[in-house]
C-alpha cells in the first residue's frame, strides 16, 4: 500500500475490504518469475506417494517423506545390504562344504579304483591270455582319469569360491563408507541445529514484517495487523 493509498483510507475514500483482497499474499507477485509460480504451485499440490526425484529439476524439493529422507535411506541400504551379504555368504559356504565334501567323497573312490588297477595290472601280469582282465585293467584306468578331472573342477570350483568370499569383503568395505557418510551427515544436522538455535522459542516470536525499508518490492505491503495498529494509535490520540 502506497503512501497515498493510506491517506485515502485515512480519509475513507478506499475501501478497507478491496486493499486487503488486494494484498492477501505476504508475497508480491512481481517477486516470482512465472517459471517459479508454478514451481511453488506445483510442489503443493504434488501428491507426495507419486513425486519422482529427477536430476533435470532442482525444484520443487522432494517432500519429506520416509522415502526422500537420506539418513533413512542410507540407513536401510546398509541395513539390507548387510542382511543380504550375510544369505550369500550362507549360501557360498554351504556350496563351499558341498564341494569339500565331494572331493572327499572322489579321492575315496579314487582309492578304490587305484587298488582295482593294481589288483588286474598284476592279474593281466600273471595271465596275459585272459582279454577279461586287460579289459578292467583299461577300464578302471579310464575311470581314473575321469575322476582326476572331476577332482580337479572340485578344487578350481573352491578356489573360486575363496575368491567370491574375498571379493564380497568389499561389501562390508562400502557399508562402512556409507555408515561414515550418515555420521557426517548427522554431525552437520547437529551442528546446525545448535548453529541456529535461539534462546526463544518460536511460538513466543514476533511475525516478521511483510515489507521493509529498502526492499525491492514495488509497491510498500502493510499487513492487516499494521493497519489494525495504526488505526488504534489514531483512536488514542
Amino acid at each position: 500500500m502506497t503512501q497515498e493509498e493510506l491517506d485515502a483510507l485515512m480519509s475513507g475514500d478506499i475501501d478497507l475490504d478491496e486493499t486487503f483482497e488486494e494484498s492477501e499474499s505476504p508475497i508480491a507477485k512481481e517477486e516470482l518469475s512465472p517459471e517459479d509460480s508454478d514451481s511453488i504451485d506445483a510442489y503443493h499440490e504434488t501428491d507426495p506417494d507419486k513425486y519422482r526425484v529427477s536430476a533435470m529439476n532442482s525444484w520443487p524439493p522432494p517432500p519429506p517423506t520416509d522415502d526422500n529422507k537420506m539418513v533413512h535411506q542410507l540407513d536401510d541400504v546398509t541395513k539390507e545390504s548387510e542382511e543380504k551379504a550375510s544369505e550369500i555368504f550362507d549360501l557360498i559356504e554351504g556350496i563351499s562344504n558341498d564341494l569339500s565334501d565331494g572331493e572327499k567323497d572322489v579321492k575315496a573312490i579314487r582309492a578304490v579304483i587305484n587298488s582295482n588297477i593294481e589288483l588286474f595290472t598284476t592279474l593281466s601280469a600273471k595271465f596275459p591270455h585272459v582279454e577279461a582282465f586287460k579289459t578292467q585293467l583299461e577300464q578302471n584306468n579310464d575311470a581314473m582319469q575321469h575322476l582326476d578331472a572331476i577332482l580337479e573342477k572340485l578344487q578350481n570350483g573352491g578356489d573360486t569360491i575363496m575368491n567370491i568370499m574375498d571379493i564380497m569383503q568389499y561389501q562390508d568395505i562400502h557399508r562402512q563408507k556409507i555408515e561414515r557418510v550418515i555420521n557426517v551427515m548427522r554431525a552437520l544436522s547437529t551442528y546446525m541445529n545448535h548453529l541456529f538455535s535461539g534462546k526463544i522459542d518460536d511460538s513466543k516470536r514476533v511475525s516478521s514484517a511483510v515489507h521493509i525499508h529498502g526492499d525491492t518490492t514495488t509497491e510498500d505491503v502493510v499487513s492487516s495487523d499494521d493497519i489494525e495498529a495504526l488505526l488504534a494509535s489514531f483512536g488514542n490520540k
